[in-house]
């Protein structure tokens, strides 16, 4: 028994070690392979020293329960690209219920007598983990397209989302002071299932990013809480870890996108523009076939590739490796301009184009290559819709108005590789596309971009 002790603390403290290492090594391209491997390894340590613990009273669950989770995990880990932020906002989704299933059995195995202190601590972990796990359904389902990726908004939203918030909060200082009433806590799980749905449907594509990264930070808190009622340091660590490393990045993100937490969470971003009273006249637009675009970029001195969800829904990323290589061969400098909420998560843009070995020095921020857009002689736009709209910058009436965007714009000639006019996730129209230094490159973006490499490679320009 001691030496099972023994393990499971030492087992505990390495997996805690290794936790905090792989957020530090997954902080930076070269090293991030060792944080994926010290997390799966602190991960692994972590279940065998709780496999090791002695109150497991039935082996046979447990490994009913392992089996189980082999047999959804492993399909769930070989999604496609583009499936990868619907995919996290499913893993946030299974978390919370499993602690808010465990905080659920908990309260009702040690009621009435339960201290305030962890009847507190259980009040946050079931509110949090309800919460969680419907808001992460939500957002899945806007970011694979089943449920409306728009906003849904409604007068006086913000009184209802706030009233549902402190009605939990009320029931659980209830219960705090008196838990021997039971009969309040389903309300307890049930206030917060609903407030996690109208937390999300006001919220617009564009933020996604955001919201992904504000439910990890959630999820997390709901585990570290979940660890002071099972009296686990490893659970409280790593949940503190997971829950610190998810905001501080959602704060990351807000600022990069010139937006407070308030209007992330109630702003209704992203809501569609309602047109002007008689409608507005098909604007005219300039477009141009391979042959020509090819042409013009192997005039170029310097290009910047802008990618967005358009290239990975394609999976355009290895045929945009060709291009770089293709371009580079004839001298011209290709440099890639990543918008920090570009694709559908944080670091989508970067994780694609790093699949398809594009080095790393080539991908510079928003912030390190707006300055360059000036001397660039071609900005080539494959699928990125709302993070290069002046309308951002010019159009006090647009919901992405006051948002950082990529200056396109001020690029020699801008190609916009789009397989329609079609509007962005955020649903608005963008004039980007109507400048006369604009060419509008329609296809499918691997089948486009193919078609420019095959063309720079036939050697009929230069």
């Amino acid at each position: 028994m001691i030496v099972n002790e023994t393990f499971i603390e030492i087992s505990y403290f390495i997996a805690t070690i290794l936790f905090i290492l792989s957020l530090k090594w997954l902080s930076s391209p070269t090293t991030a392979r060792h944080g994926v491997w010290a997390g799966e390894l602190g991960m692994a340590l972590a279940i065998a020293g709780t496999l090791l613990y002695r109150g497991i009273v039935d082996y046979k669950l447990v490994v009913i329960g392992l089996v189980l989770g082999a047999i959804i995990g492993v399909p769930l880990g070989k999604v496609a690209m583009t499936a990868v932020p619907q995919r996290t906002a499913l893993s946030h989704a299974f978390g919370a219920l499993c602690v808010t299933l465990v905080g659920t059995s908990e309260f009702y195995l040690r009621a009435p007598n339960i201290p305030p202190f962890m009847m507190a601590v259980l009040s946050m972990e079931v509110i949090l983990g309800s919460l969680t796990f419907t808001g992460s359904l939500m957002a899945a389902g806007k970011l694979q397209e089943v449920l409306p990726q728009r906003p849904m908004v409604y007068k006086g939203q913000n009184f209802v989302n706030l009233a549902l918030f402190a009605s939990a909060v009320a029931i659980a200082v209830i219960l705090v002071l008196h838990p021997e009433q039971v009969k309040l806590f389903p309300a307890l799980i049930f206030i917060p299932l609903v407030f996690g749905v109208m937390l999300i449907i006001p919220i617009g594509g564009a933020d996604m990013p955001t919201v992904i990264s504000l439910l990890n930070s959630y999820a997390g808190l709901s585990a570290a809480a979940m660890g002071f009622v099972l009296n686990s340091k490893l659970l409280i660590i790593a949940g503190a870890l997971d829950g610190s490393s998810g905001f501080i990045l959602s704060v990351i993100m807000s600022k990069a996108m010139n937006r407070s937490f308030s209007n992330v969470l109630f702003g209704g971003f992203g809501q569609i523009q309602t047109a002007t009273a008689g409608g507005e006249e098909a604007k005219p637009v300039r477009s141009a076939t391979a042959e020509e675009a090819a042409a013009i970029l192997a005039a170029a001195n310097k290009v910047v590739v802008v990618p967005g969800y358009g290239m990975a829904v394609a999976q355009a990323q290895h045929k945009v490796r060709e291009l770089c290589d293709a371009l580079g061969k004839r001298g011209i400098d290709v440099k890639f301009g990543i918008h920090p909420v570009a694709g559908r998560m944080p670091g989508h843009m970067n994780v694609l184009l790093a699949e398809a070995d594009i080095p790393y020095d080539k991908l510079l921020s928003m912030d390190e290559i707006n300055g360059d857009f000036a001397q660039t002689d071609v900005a080539l736009v494959i699928g990125a819709n709302d993070v290069t709209n002046p309308a951002a910058r010019t159009e006090a009436s647009s919901p992405i108005y006051g948002m950082p965007i990529l200056d396109v714009d001020k690029a020699r000639t801008v190609m916009v590789i789009k397989r329609s006019m079609a509007a962005g996730f955020a649903g608005i129209d963008n004039p980007l596309y109507y400048l006369d230094r604009t060419l509008m490159l329609f296809g499918d973006a691997k089948g486009f971009v193919g078609n420019i490499v095959r063309e720079l490679s036939g050697g009929g320009h230069g």
